[in-house]
């Protein structure tokens, strides 16, 4: 894989389009890309990622951060496009992320989305075609042809060396990480996590298998209640050996214990059946002789009853009777009643309607009043057409008004629109104004921010350094103090040093005891010893003076140290108030002051000029909407005034059609002030005739019906027996009293029936003269005996239910006992695999897992790769190895070690060096490069990066890890160094410089000596 060009637009701290010519620089072979810290050298690698992979490396493709240029320009796109080979294709990737973009119509912003173009280059036109604009179909394709994942990619082609210096220093895990992610051994990680997910899963059926035997032996423990073996449960553990058979003896022992008291339920139930048989043969005589005779007794009292009640029956009977001769005369009656009530309705009516009348009209009869509403029908008809014409003309009155409206509210808004059209270009152009202003007043605020914060900080140096100023006098009086403090307690202490050795004879006589030595002369006679004097300095005097004045050195030492601190303090802060520019030009220093007038100054008019440009956005808006205003009210003056001339030709037409509808309505009202009223009164007159005939008749034909009902009502009394219809109304009874009346005779005669029956019953008279029966006695005895009769069948039942319960729970613990056989053997094979692959196995001696151990040859490899450059960059020293030995606890297997020629001794890599760590790590990055390569399939890179390290290399050794990079070139190899380093400008001739500056940053390309511009 060939770089050859690489264009970013909007991209990072670039804000406008920078073109980098990988092809120029390749042609060197080595090529340096250098800049300042924040220029963006590493935004360059970013984007060839960027372009391929459509993300950043990973610690940069944060979620919250935008891949766009702050310092882009409104309406650029953020874009970024690299040209490449790959294979024997070349290609070109266009990317541009998701990002906002001024709407087309109105203000604010929209979210563009993401979107990607590749194009190959064909040869034998020489022109480009379209491939794809699918991300998926692109990042598929990209992928595929390069053979590595964005992953592998940044750490093969972007080589960082400091992630390879973790790696030299990392454990085993750490390790581990990183070559899983290069090597992509997912797929033995994903044959551990099975064999382990195998084994939990038959581990767990093993576990619910036995969980599931455990719950059928206590379920046999309760079912096996009463029995000897239910006082000794199977105990357990899911998991625990020979639980099984526990389980299926006790259950063998329980079922025997079971049966043998079935038997014993069964020939107690036979001997309760037969005592509760004669109990109840003996309670049924009892309660037979107890019914008779209380039978016969209240028969007795019945009759005794029924004959008080007989003289009322009698009177009920006579009721009915005449009550029944009365019905025949009942439809007359009803019919009598019916005919006076309409006929009084009728003649009410008829005298209310005639009231309505005219007095000439009070007599007149229905035939009459007829007539006369025919009549005013008549003249009602012609008043049809009058109607119609005077809705129409109260329709055109209210169209006339409605015109009237709008005329008035069209010359207003002629009016409105004129007056503020007449006051649009003055209005316009203060409009246009205030959006400069606010324009000039953004640009100002950003140069008046470049100069607030150093005014700010050269005013806190200055508070700063008038403050030390005062504490070094404060410090210089203190260490004046001190000294002289020291001095006199330097003169005290050699005073009474002096003073002691003076009296230092008589101390050592004290201690003189005859016959002793002396501890001077050693001499045992004391003849003449020396005595103190008052002003003698003993021992503890000595060390008390000389405590005094080693602590007031002490304190003397502690001024100096304050004093040169303030002092240094007070010079670093004298400086930073002297870099401003108008001190350059003073030759007297600025005072605090005049700093702070000049930040208040400073942050004044910043705060204005912010406040000016922070209304850029409402006067935009505002100008906008003021324009959209003046195109509405110039719309609105244009079809007010076709309004106008059309409202015009349809005031004229109305006019004339309300000039006919005069006419007409002339002639229809009459002597009224309306067609309406005319008709309403006609319309209220023909009502009252209607209602007034209607009454007449229906009072005639009621007075008719009353006298027809008269005639029917004294035939019926008369064929029924009564002399007049009083007597046969007076006789009529009520359905519910005549209900009443039957029931209470059927009821009398019902019971009279029933106490003949109770006392012709057979036996009944014998049993009355029996002693007095006693069911309780019988039923007491009864109740014993069912007691005992059930308790017998419940401990049956329980005992059948006991047995069969034993026996279906036995044969479900073997069904259980032989599905788990299999379980048992599979889950043992299971987890003898996994803690094998998993490295917890006593069969794996070095605790290495499975994806380890494939690791550990791919780190093999890469060892061998990298000893070849390391040990040219080292001139023969250093060897990476691979060690597969166990540290400490820990698991083994990637462990990587240095041997070094020197000493022929092998240590670990954390011991290296800071420069030694740099090749060493850029040698394994190099060799994992070319083992990735040969897992990815083979790819040509025919460009690397290297970024960042070189700083840490001596003179020599830098030209031996440079000779190693130049030796890259073979087969046509290009690698870009990313560094600070001064010395690599000077023997890199091809180079690659990002530019910082205020707007965003740029490119230059430097090939021998010359610089292009990006």
């Amino acid at each position: 894989m060939r770089l050859h060009r690489l264009e970013i637009t909007a991209f990072g701290p670039f804000g406008t389009t920078q073109k980098v010519d990988f092809d120029a620089l390749s042609a060197a072979g080595l090529f340096l890309l250098h800049g300042p810290t924040g220029a963006g050298k590493t935004s360059v690698l970013d984007a060839v990622c960027f372009a391929l992979y459509g993300s950043v490396p990973g610690v940069r493709q944060n979620p919250g951060t935008s891949l766009r240029s702050d310092h882009a320009p409104v309406g650029t796109y953020t874009e970024v496009l690299l040209e490449l080979t790959v294979g024997d294709r070349r290609l070109e990737i266009t990317r541009r992320p998701a990002q906002q973009r001024p709407k087309k119509r109105g203000g604010g912003f929209t979210t563009e989305k993401a979107q990607t173009w590749l194009r190959q280059y064909d040869p034998a036109t020489g022109a480009w075609a379209g491939l794809s604009r699918s991300h998926q179909e692109i990042g598929e394709e990209i992928t595929q042809l390069v053979g590595m994942s964005r992953e592998q990619f940044c750490q093969v082609v972007l080589l960082p060396q400091g992630d390879f210096a973790r790696f030299l220093r990392a454990d085993a895990e750490a390790r581990g990480k990183l070559l899983g992610r290069l090597f992509d051994t997912r797929r033995f990680a994903a044959v551990e996590d099975r064999l382990a997910e195998l084994r939990r899963t038959a581990q767990q059926e093993v576990e619910d298998g036995d969980a599931r035997l455990l719950t059928l032996a206590h379920r046999m423990t309760q079912a096996a209640g009463g029995l000897p073996a239910a006082r000794t449960p199977v105990e357990g553990r899911p998991g625990d050996p020979g639980l099984a058979e526990s389980v299926l003896t006790w259950a063998a022992v329980a079922r025997t214990e079971a049966r043998e008291a079935l038997d014993i339920a069964g020939v107690r139930l036979d001997a309760a059946e037969g005592g509760q048989a004669a109990a109840r043969a003996a309670l049924d005589a009892e309660n037979d002789l107890a019914a008779r005779q209380a039978r016969h007794a209240d028969a007795l009292r019945r009759r005794e009853r029924l004959t008080e009640q007989t003289p009322e029956r009698d009177r009920l009977q006579a009721a009915l009777d005449r009550s029944l001769k009365a019905d025949r005369v009942a439809p007359a009656l009803g019919l009598r009643r019916d005919a006076e009530r309409e006929h009084s309705a009728a003649h009410t009516a008829r005298d209310r309607a005639r009231a309505q009348l005219p007095p000439e009209l009070a007599d007149a009869g229905a035939e009459h009043l007829s007539t006369l509403e025919h009549r005013l029908r008549e003249e009602l008809g012609g008043l049809d057409a009058a109607r119609r014409a005077e809705h129409r003309a109260a329709v055109v009155a209210e169209e006339h008004a409605v015109l009237a409206r709008e005329a008035r509210a069209d010359e207003d808004a002629l009016r409105d629109a004129a007056d503020w059209l007449a006051g649009w270009e003055p209005r316009r152009a203060a409009l246009t104004e205030r959006v400069e202003a606010a324009r000039d007043a953004a640009a100002r605020a950003e140069h008046l921010a470049g100069r607030l914060e150093p005014a700010r900080r050269r005013l806190a140096a200055a508070r700063r350094r008038d403050s030390l100023a005062e504490d070094a006098r404060l410090s210089e009086t203190r260490l004046a103090e001190a000294r002289e403090r020291r001095n006199g307690a330097h003169e005290s202490w050699l005073d009474v040093k002096s003073r002691r050795l003076e009296g230092i004879a008589a101390e050592l006589a004290v201690t003189l005891t005859p016959g002793a030595p002396c501890q001077v002369c050693g001499s045992t006679a004391h003849p003449a010893p020396a005595r103190t004097t008052a002003d003698h300095v003993d021992r503890a005097t000595e060390d008390a003076a000389y405590a005094a004045y080693t602590r007031a050195e002490e304190t003397r030492t502690a001024a100096e140290r304050e004093l040169a601190v303030t002092r240094e303090s007070w010079s670093a802060a004298r400086a930073e108030v002297l870099t401003g520019p108008e001190s350059a030009e003073s030759d007297t220093e600025p005072t605090v002051r005049e700093l702070a007038a000049e930040a208040e100054e400073l942050a004044r008019l910043h705060a204005e000029a912010h406040a000016l440009a922070g209304q850029t956005h409402s006067a935009r808006e505002t100008l906008a909407r003021a324009e959209r205003e003046h195109e509405e009210r110039a719309g609105a003056q244009r079809a007010a005034e076709r309004r106008v001339a059309a409202r015009t030709s349809r005031r004229e037409a109305l006019e004339r059609e309300r000039a006919a509808l005069d006419e007409e309505l002339a002639r229809g009202r009459g002597a009224f002030a309306t067609v309406a009223e005319h008709a309403t009164l006609l319309e209220r007159r023909i009502a009252l005739l209607v209602d007034a005939a209607g009454t007449v008749r229906t009072a005639e034909l009621a007075a008719q019906r009353l006298k027809e009902a008269d005639d029917r009502l004294a035939d019926a009394a008369y064929r029924a027996g009564f002399t007049t219809p009083a007597e046969a109304a007076g006789a009529l009874l009520g359905e519910g009293e005549r209900r009443s009346l039957q029931q209470r005779v059927d009821a009398w005669q019902a019971e009279a029936a029933a106490v003949a029956d109770r006392l012709a019953e057979p036996g009944s008279a014998e049993a009355a003269g029996l002693p007095p029966a006693d069911p309780a006695a019988a039923r007491g005895a009864h109740t014993v005996a069912e007691r005992t009769l059930r308790e017998a069948d419940s401990a049956l039942a329980a005992a059948r239910e006991r047995t069969a319960g034993l026996a279906g729970l036995s044969r479900q613990a073997v069904t259980e006992v032989r599905r788990l056989g299999p379980l048992r053997e599979e889950y043992d094979r299971v987890a003898r695999l996994a803690a094998l692959t998993a490295g917890t196995s006593a069969e794996n001696e070095r605790r290495m897992r499975l994806e380890s151990y494939v690791l550990a040859a791919r780190l093999e490899q890469v060892a061998a790769a990298a000893s070849a450059r390391l040990q040219r960059m080292s001139s023969g020293r250093y060897t990476l190895v691979h060690s597969d030995a166990r540290s400490g606890g820990k698991r083994s297997g990637l462990g990587l070690h240095v041997v070094d020629a020197w000493t022929g001794n092998e240590r670990d890599t954390a011991t290296l060096s800071g420069g030694e760590t740099f090749f060493a790590s850029l040698a394994l990055a190099l060799g994992l490069a070319d083992v990735v390569t040969d897992e990815a399939g083979g790819v040509r890179l025919d460009t690397l990066f290297i970024d960042e390290g070189f700083g840490s290399l001596d003179e020599q050794t830098l030209d031996e890890v440079l000779d190693v990079l130049d030796s890259l070139r073979e087969r046509d190899r290009s690698v870009g160094i990313v560094s600070h380093v001064g010395d690599l400008r000077r023997r890199i001739p091809a180079q690659l410089e990002v530019v910082k500056a205020r707007q965003g940053s740029a490119v230059r390309l430097r090939t021998g000596g010359e610089a292009l511009s990006g």
